[in-house]
């Protein structure tokens, strides 16, 4: 079968293929089509049905507004989404998004949709899966929302300070310089949301907080937005701690990979236990990701695809 598609301008056309074409030669494989342009028209051959896939994703793609270039990976995602449960997210964030001065964030997948939702509905809710599905970085977005619309005064990041494997021996510094590395991505996160100078501000003020997991103990957070980071490696007395830290007017978001704890010799994983012990509480919403909800590179989904195979072996 072969079908023709009208591109409105060279400009669109050159936003649409994307550098050397790659845009095109990856739609090509994802739906086992041929494309061709052929002067104003893109033309698309193969199968009856791969043809009117492929022809309603080009069609998705180039009903959205031309903001920046076009990449790769975005329309890997995209053609992912499209392909599997038929979920688009809004270029620019939607009216549900949470919408920054630097970067507007909004929710890629399916599994980050109803992520970014229970955080919204829920004082605590656990997002629990592989890396690269978001987990922090779209909890990061909802805390950034929150402060700015006024519903909470700080946000406060926290992480266990575990090694992941390696030993680190005695850093140099003071706390902050010791503790920096454990909290870099978090940070990276806020950077992406928030100008550098106003971060700093918020710091100094302690509007935003970023500390050790150890360092919550005694304390009472009121009118708060709260992230716990990495919390595979939280050990059952740290998740029971931290979750009774939550004050009035407060809510906190737990994020972490069950499959990749550091804990040293089998101690039990408090996250595992929070999932069994409260998954019958009203008001405490689990949510799980999978391979498909990653958003990084197109490589990451098929490793930990093939992982999770091994792991289940």
């Amino acid at each position: 079968m072969e079908r023709k598609i009208k591109l409105s301008s060279n400009e669109r056309a050159q936003w649409l293929f994307g550098p050397c074409d790659e845009n095109l030669k990856l739609i090509q494989k994802e739906f086992k089509v041929k494309l061709v342009a052929r002067g104003e028209y893109l033309k698309i051959t193969g199968p009856l049905s791969a043809v009117r896939a492929a022809e309603a994703f080009l069609n998705h793609l180039l009903e959205r507004p031309e903001a920046g270039s076009l990449s790769r990976s975005e329309v890997y995602l995209l053609s992912r989404n499209f392909k599997g449960e038929g979920f688009s997210p809004a270029p620019n964030g939607d009216e549900r998004g949470s919408r920054q001065p630097r970067l507007a964030v909004a929710p890629k997948t399916p599994g980050q949709r109803a992520y970014y939702d229970a955080i919204r509905a829920h004082d605590i809710v656990f997002g629990i899966g592989p890396a690269g599905t978001g987990k922090t970085y779209l909890a990061v977005a909802c805390a950034v929302e929150a402060l700015k619309a006024g519903q909470v005064r700080r946000i406060i990041l926290t992480r266990p300070a575990i090694e992941a494997g390696e030993s680190l021996g005695f850093l140099p510094g003071d706390i902050g310089e010791k503790i920096g590395p454990y909290l870099r991505p978090l940070y990276d996160a806020l950077y992406d949301m928030i100008e550098a100078e106003r971060i700093e501000k918020y710091i100094e003020t302690g509007i935003i907080e970023m500390a050790p997991l150890a360092f919550m103990r005694g304390r009472t957070l009121n009118d708060a937005f709260i992230i716990l980071d990495e919390a595979q490696n939280a050990t059952a007395e740290q998740m029971k701690m931290f979750l009774t830290r939550m004050g009035f007017e407060s809510k906190a978001v737990i994020t972490g990979d069950i499959t990749q704890s550091d804990l040293p010799g089998g101690r039990p994983i408090g996250l595992l236990q929070a999932m069994d012990k409260l998954k019958d509480i009203d008001g405490i919403k689990f949510v799980s990701f999978s391979g498909a909800d990653v958003v990084r590179h197109e490589l990451v989904q098929k490793i930990i695809t093939a992982y999770e195979k091994t792991d289940a072996r």
